[in-house]
């Protein structure tokens, strides 16, 4: 398959942002590859649009398959699995946060309580023991904000996101901020 520019232009900037976030690029151009291209897709076509190694591509899809972004398909009379991924961009949002929670968020909360519960960690200095405790204590918070967010429907998550300073004028009691227009919390319209 040919990509056009544009197409061409989203997959490698996807793969670039990639491994800005720690992900591999080739990983990374084959969820853009299945998003833009929007219908699933078989390996071997995968391997040729992005001219990559077809065991770059089945390592690829197994670590797409263990986020759960993608997921294996059939096409009637052809024995070959195809790939696809959710078109919808809060869905995949949602999946992203839910899994490097899982996999990088927690362990460290659960690293922290059990070593606040250590035995040795009394014997350490009163401002290391703060510094800690405070550390777990803004992980906790975000752990349980975040898990919050999850729980939101699309159409409420985008509201809380447009608010933005307008909570924080809210909540500091800015006396002089204007107050906000619920239209404000509206999508915009095209």
């Amino acid at each position: 398959m040919e990509l056009s520019p544009v197409a061409r232009k989203f997959v490698v900037h996807w793969g670039e942002m990639g491994t800005a976030w720690g992900v591999n690029r080739t990983v990374s151009q084959i969820h853009a590859l299945l998003f833009f291209h929007g219908r699933p897709l078989h390996a071997e076509d995968i391997a040729d649009t992005l001219a990559v190694a077809r065991s770059n591509v089945s390592n690829s899809i197994k670590e797409l398959l263990n986020w759960n972004l993608i997921r294996a398909t059939h096409v009637l009379g052809d024995r070959r699995d195809y790939y696809e991924t959710s078109l919808d961009v809060w869905e995949l949002f949602r999946t992203v946060v839910r899994e490097r929670k899982e996999r990088e968020y927690d362990p460290t909360v659960r690293m922290l309580r059990e070593l606040v519960k250590e035995e040795g960690f009394e014997a350490e200095s009163a401002d290391a023991q703060d510094r800690v405790r405070e550390t777990l204590r803004l992980m906790e918070s975000l752990g349980l904000w975040a898990d919050e967010m999850l729980r939101l429907s699309p159409t409420t998550l985008e509201k809380v996101l447009r608010m933005g300073a307008s909570v924080q004028k809210f909540v500091r009691g800015d006396s002089d901020a204007k107050p906000m227009d619920p239209s404000e919390l509206l999508p915009p319209t095209f």
